[in-house]
């Protein structure tokens, strides 16, 4: 994995206002996930990592994500129920997802019209949100037009 400045200086700058070291494991991590726009699980990361640098366990990926996470580098996304999902981009924005093979597309913010927050159960106090749109990706679409 060869090192980019851009992503060096970001990583580091982070990690060394919040106090911690730029770790290979976290390097890697955050290298993988910015090169990458599918919303990977650990499992996903993990393995990918190990195919170019065979030293991560489970354990330290997980390590890594929720160090990257605290100093805001990556978030966490929860498109369905028991799965977390990680994404480098930490922008405000929605996802579209393919109910067929299961792709995930970011869609910018402004794509959708705001949500009327004055609507919601009094004393409700939001604190963000994002909208998931559920369909048929391109791809699918096409392959369930020809079928």
């Amino acid at each position: 994995m060869t090192a980019t400045p851009v992503l060096s200086a970001d990583i580091r700058d982070r990690l060394q206002q919040a106090g911690l070291r730029v770790t290979p494991q976290r390097y890697a991590v955050y290298a993988n996930l910015l090169s990458r726009h599918d919303h990977p699980t650990v499992e996903t990361i993990l393995q990918d990592i190990n195919q170019a640098l065979p030293m991560a366990s489970k354990a330290a990926v997980y390590g890594a994500l929720s160090v990257l996470r605290e100093v805001g580098l990556i978030r966490e996304v929860l498109l369905e129920e028991g799965v977390t999902r990680y994404d480098a981009r930490t922008e405000p924005h929605h996802h579209c997802r393919c109910q067929v093979c299961g792709s995930i597309q970011d869609l910018d913010w402004d794509a959708i019209a705001p949500i009327d927050l004055s609507l919601l159960p009094p004393g409700f106090r939001p604190k963000r949100y994002e909208v998931t749109i559920w369909g048929q990706c391109e791809s699918c679409s096409a392959t369930n037009a020809i079928a």
